[in-house]
């Protein structure tokens, strides 16, 4: 399997092609995007065209990927100097474990907003009602989520050249949201809570003509606010607006079938949280043709020169297991055949205590 990182020192940067335990330098290119545009001018395949540039210096993987050299590991995408020709994206309620936790959140919300409302209630007739209802058989309670996932379940893998149910979609931002590998990932001083999302994410370019080109697939840790989304599914998009992380490693050339790996959570040293993940297509209610006809539908999604990443689901999270990351964690997230753990740190920043304030120009 063809995987490429993204590395730069004090005055330059590279792509180079993971050849374990070393990594070889590929020439004339300086990023991933460059190398993509030039697959598209000159009718290249990226396997081609990394064998023909695979021709430079080859340089120590270890010691990069220990921080102990003075090449320091990128994001394995950008478009360089321009952020904002990245869109980071991802889709929702792809895995079944994703639809359980995501239950279990919003049930949770509701017995709690069961529970005050019960609170208020002084009369002895409504004591003797809630009485009996408690020794009811309780319904199943299906929320919204669980409903979009059901949808997702019957309709979410259509035959080929037609066009299945639309899953739950959401924005986390620009490049400027993108974390490499080893950096921090940040719990804002507004936020409630920060918590990691083990997942693969796809990696787009947008042709000249609009056509959306697949570059290759990289391991992300998508990291979100679940306290805060918690409170109320509708807080779902702004739980989202956070750092995540992707790499080290770009996978050019896999399937995205059947996919295992593992996350996990260390503190002070010693894992806390652990579990086994599987992501890819027999592991999921919609297939991956279905998640990128209905993400690159929109018009404004196909603009020429832009890129996208866009996550396609976790299965498992600490967060439903009771863990709250703390300042000085550390996240960490693998899959079979996309190379070496991405690790990164959790940093909490100063709560924030004085709102934004806008100026006015006129």
């Amino acid at each position: 399997m063809i995987r490429i990182v993204q590395i730069a020192n004090a005055s330059s940067r590279r792509v180079a092609l993971v050849e374990e335990p070393s990594l070889r330098c590929l020439v004339d290119v300086t990023s991933v995007y460059e190398l993509a545009q030039r697959c598209l001018t000159q009718g290249q395949s990226l396997t081609q065209a990394i064998h023909a540039l695979a021709t430079g210096e080859c340089l120590d993987y270890n010691a990069i990927y220990a921080g102990t050299s003075a090449w320091k590991l990128l994001s394995p995408i950008d478009v360089p100097g321009q952020p904002a020709r990245v869109l980071v994206a991802g889709t929702g309620l792809t895995h079944l474990g994703s639809a359980k936790e995501r239950q279990a959140m919003h049930l949770a919300d509701q017995s709690q907003s069961a529970q005050s409302q019960s609170a208020q209630s002084q009369s002895a007739h409504s004591q003797s009602a809630h009485s009996k209802i408690a020794q009811e058989k309780p319904e199943e309670v299906v929320t919204d989520s669980m409903r979009m996932f059901r949808w997702g379940v019957e309709q979410g893998r259509p035959a080929e050249d037609t066009i299945g149910i639309a899953p739950e979609w959401f924005y986390k931002g620009d490049a400027s949201m993108l974390r490499a590998p080893f950096q921090p990932l940040e719990i804002p001083g507004h936020a409630e809570d920060g918590g990691e999302e083990a997942e693969v994410a796809g990696i787009y370019l947008i042709g000249p003509d609009g056509t959306p080109h697949r570059i290759g697939m990289t391991m992300g840790n998508e990291f979100s606010d679940h306290k805060f989304e918690r409170r109320n599914y509708l807080n779902l998009a702004g739980s989202k607006l956070r750092a995540c992380s992707l790499g080290p490693e770009l996978l050019i050339d896999g399937e995205f079938k059947d996919i295992h790996g593992e996350v996990s959570i260390e503190r002070d040293g010693k894992v806390i949280w652990h579990k086994l993940i599987a992501t890819g297509e027999e592991n999921m209610c919609h297939s991956l043709a279905n998640l990128e006809h209905h993400h690159f539908k929109f018009d404004g999604h196909r603009q020429p020169g832009n890129v996208h990443v866009h996550f396609f689901g976790a299965g498992a999270l600490s967060f439903g297991d009771g863990i709250l990351l703390k300042d000085g964690d550390w996240a960490a997230v693998q899959f079979a055949d996309f190379g070496r753990a991405l690790r990164n740190p959790i940093h909490e920043e100063p709560k924030v205590t004085k709102p934004v304030r806008v100026h006015s120009l006129a």
